[in-house]
Parts: structure tokens; C-alpha cells; sequence
């Protein structure tokens, strides 16, 4: 851990993106203020990084520390890891 890593950092969360997600984002794997909505995030996500992942991120089903997570308005919490899971093909 670096110095200003432990000193006085913001809380933050990790993203990862998977599949169409990875695709969308140009990235596998960010971080993100803690203590956000999914609602904010989703929209912060979709203007650094543009509509294709945004489009995503409105179909995408989504994991915090690997539970579903359903309520776009609750607080991500500090440290979670939060997975972006778009729909997947299959057969």
C-alpha cells in the first residue's frame, strides 16, 4: 500500500467489468468513490467512458461481494468488490 493509499485516501470501491462489460468500459477493472448509489455510479461511468457502457450498465445484473445486488439507490459500501455481469448469450 502506498502512502497516499493509506493516509487520508477516499473510501473506494473496485469495479469489474465482464464480457460485454470489459468490452463497453475499454477496462477489466476500476475504482470508484464508495458511498455512491448504483444510479450515481451508472451515471458517472457513462460519461467518463460513453453510451456503449451505459447501455450496458441499464440491462447489466450486478454483484457486491458476490451477492446480487438489486437497489440502484442503496450506498455501495467501502471496499466492495461490485461485478458487472451483462446478459449473457448461451445455448
Amino acid at each position: 500500500m502506498s502512502g497516499s493509499e493509506s493516509s487520508g485516501a477516499s473510501p473506494t470501491i473496485t469495479i469489474r467489468y465482464f464480457a460485454g462489460a470489459r468490452a463497453a468500459a475499454g477496462v477489466g477493472e476500476e475504482t470508484a468513490p464508495a458511498g455512491w448509489s448504483l444510479e450515481k455510479l451508472a451515471a458517472d461511468l457513462t460519461a467518463r467512458r460513453g453510451p456503449a457502457l451505459g447501455r450496458v450498465l441499464e440491462i447489466a445484473s450486478f454483484l457486491v461481494d458476490g451477492v446480487v445486488w438489486r437497489d440502484r439507490q442503496a450506498a455501495l459500501p467501502a471496499g466492495a468488490t461490485l461485478d458487472v455481469l451483462p446478459p449473457f448469450a448461451g445455448g
